[in-house]
């Protein structure tokens, strides 16, 4: 069971990997893994809610519920303690699995139905006043990623160019030898739910050619596009046959601090 909370906190470090979005409070060996997310969901009137969710796994867990906590400044008390009510009802469903992501993602997609109930306030909107509102810095932003391996190729670069161009992202996907980058461009949800795609999709094989999750990526670099990035008109597929034309690809994106502060160091 200790794997298996290993590989989720992993998967959500990777897939909540904004400026504040995770952070792990305590671990212990014998108390377990406390840890929070920041994130947002659709309330009433379309309105963006943004929450503090507070999970607490148990050393049993995901045999047992996790201890969660629900705060917003934008949610009275009846309402933190409602929707908290609904996900522990929710977890009740998924018991033995690791079930953290499901969780964020059920609320993002349900807390307007829950604010609907009387015993919320009902038909009482919850939103933000204007100066409440957590600044959100959309836009175009940038991604690095680095992939362990891949043993399915033919077919892992095809998922990876379908959710490229689902999301309408932008970018490259680099082979120089052993070392896979994953570039991307494109608005920010979008790259998060590529991230999402990426983590809970069965999308290579394992040693035996069982399909499996991919568990070895890891989230280099993320930020804004800068004016001094070029902005990648399509998602290309690469492979370079030296460490100078990869330089070279990142320099020509405006990308060379990029290139030397993360891409040098997995060369062996």
């Amino acid at each position: 069971m200790a794997e298996l909370v290993r590989e989720e906190l992993s998967a959500l470090a990777a897939i909540f990997c904004g400026p504040g979005e995770w952070e792990v409070l305590s671990r212990s060996e014998t108390d377990g893994t406390v840890f929070r997310i920041l994130t947002k969901a659709e309330g009433r009137l379309d309105a963006d809610i943004p929450l503090q969710l507070v999970f607490h796994l148990p050393v049993d867990y995901p045999l047992c519920l996790p201890g969660i906590v629900v705060n917003s400044d934008c949610l009275t008390r009846a309402q933190c303690a409602a929707v908290k009510e609904t996900l522990l009802k929710q977890a009740e469903t998924l018991l033995s699995e690791p079930m953290v992501h499901e969780l964020v993602l059920w609320i993002q997609q349900n807390l307007r139905h829950i604010l609907r109930r009387p015993e919320t306030g009902g038909d009482i909107s919850a939103t933000c006043p204007p100066a409440a509102r957590p600044a959100v810095d959309d836009g175009w932003w940038i991604t690095l990623l680095h992939l362990d391996h891949m043993r399915a190729k033919t077919k892992y670069v095809r998922t990876v160019e379908k959710w490229a161009s689902d999301l309408r992202l932008t970018g490259r996907l680099m082979f120089l030898g052993k070392i896979i980058l994953i570039l991307l461009q494109g608005d920010r949800d979008n790259i998060k739910e590529y991230l999402i795609l990426q983590k809970t999709s069965k999308v290579d094989v394992d040693s035996s050619g069982k399909k499996c999750k991919e568990k070895m990526i890891r989230v280099l670099f993320e930020t804004k596009v800068q004016t001094e990035h070029k902005r990648f008109l399509a998602f290309e597929v690469k492979e370079y046959s030296s460490l100078d034309e990869l330089q070279k690809e990142f320099e020509t994106a405006g990308l060379e601090q990029l290139f030397s502060e993360f891409v040098l160091g997995l060369v062996k």
